[in-house]
């Protein structure tokens, strides 16, 4: 079969909820997405570990909150059977339980999605987006490593807009929707091979590489397990702050920085407005605000702000980034990782312009090769680096050029 032929396998979800009405919500934005269904659905985490034998699912939406087995237990459950399987995790009390929801996340679970408005919520749709990319994006990498074939997350989205597209057009006219075409159906240029890359465009630094001052790291999509793998095995000697924009909804990013605080030999805290950048220390950016380093006589401090969003984002790594390359030119290391678009890469493409180092994640070990790529062939990237090297990489630099 030629692997440009056009024939994808579907990506098969499975989704656990206790509220019949959500699992239906739920449901009914996957299998409006072309190339994925919805293939069984379980009301708590024993009847999900009853029906996953036979289902074999690609990626499972779980719910946290749930009778006879709760999230937490399954994923315990899930671990102890060495089930391999992705989990996202989609609950109504993620926002108000973000505590919960780490605990998840370090049992095993890839991501987490929040529930807007209470569990029972016609507004599921306005997470749908995000539903679809998730579940593309560690569904989809899970379904290719077993030997299927599917297209990359950033083809799923571009197929939803379509889609949307479809619809809207189809209730203006005042016709029927049409039927979303079957997985076989999906355009040959979706391919599920390697994404096709340019030649990287060739930077010129204004300055050699000096000193590394700080460390400024940009992620999204497949980033709060990236971040665990990375923190927990960096140098207990570094000494440089680093500055993390991870893509998370507010609420989220202080426990985020507790549950990294746990494994990491450094101090990790979540940034705040006018916080002094000290030596040793990991600041995660709070969800819902950008975050920029301030110059001053007293020392160099955090700033965080509320402007408009920037590429689809806040906090956008492109804001760091770019007060990092404005402040330190060449005295600076920026990393850029897993993550769906292109946040991030212009901006350390003006870093490495400005003589910074720069490092940025392979596509083999991102869940989603979209940010990193993008700056890659940018020019903006000094070299390419595995998930499980990048903790190395980052301490040898800063240690060499300390």
């Amino acid at each position: 079969m030629d692997i440009n032929d056009g024939k994808h396998d579907n990506l098969n979800v499975v989704i656990c909820d206790d509220s019949a009405l959500m699992r239906n919500l739920v449901s009914r934005i996957i299998d409006d997405t072309p190339g994925m269904n919805v293939i069984a659905k379980a009301s708590n985490g024993q009847n999900l570990l009853n029906i996953l034998p036979d289902a074999k699912p690609d990626v499972i939406v779980l719910d946290i909150e749930m009778p006879v087995m709760t999230g937490v237990e399954f994923l315990k459950e899930r671990k102890a059977r060495k089930i391999g399987i992705p989990v996202i995790i989609l609950s109504s009390i993620a926002t108000q339980g973000a505590a919960v929801t780490m605990e998840c996340l370090e049992l095993g679970a890839s991501d987490f999605i929040t529930k807007p408005g209470g569990s029972i919520s016609m507004n599921v749709s306005t997470v749908g987006n995000e539903i679809v990319e998730k579940i593309a994006s560690y569904g989809g990498r899970y379904a290719r490593k077993n030997g299927k074939r599917i297209p990359f997350p950033e083809h799923f989205m571009h197929l939803l807009k379509m889609r949307s597209a479809e619809k809207f057009v189809a209730q203006q006219k005042g016709t029927e929707i049409p039927e979303k075409p079957a997985a076989t159906q999906l355009s040959p240029l979706f391919s599920f091979g390697t994404l096709e890359k340019k030649e990287p465009a060739v930077i010129t630094p204004l300055r050699e590489g000096g000193t590394i001052k700080i460390i400024a790291l940009g992620i999204s999509t497949g980033g709060p397990n990236a971040l665990r793998d990375v923190f927990k095995m960096i140098d207990p000697h570094l000494t440089q702050p680093i500055l993390v924009v991870q893509h998370m909804p507010a609420g989220f990013t202080a426990e985020f920085a507790q549950s990294l605080n746990k494994i990491c030999p450094l101090t990790v805290v979540e940034a705040a407005d006018n916080m002094p950048i000290e030596d040793a220390h990991i600041y995660i950016a709070p969800g819902n605000y950008h975050i920029a380093v301030e110059e001053r006589a007293g020392g160099n401090v955090i700033r965080t702000n509320q402007e408009p969003q920037r590429n689809g984002h806040r906090p956008s790594a492109d804001v760091l980034f770019e007060s990092v390359a404005k402040i330190y030119k060449n005295n600076a290391l920026g990393v850029i990782m897993t993550g769906m678009g292109k946040d991030g890469a212009v901006e350390i493409t003006e870093m490495r312009r400005q003589g910074a180092w720069t490092l940025g994640q392979d596509e083999e070990s991102a869940v989603v090769y979209g940010m990193p790529k993008v700056a890659w062939e940018l020019g903006g990237v000094q070299k390419q680096v595995s998930l499980k090297n990048m903790a190395d990489e980052i301490s040898a630099l800063a240690r060499e050029h300390r």
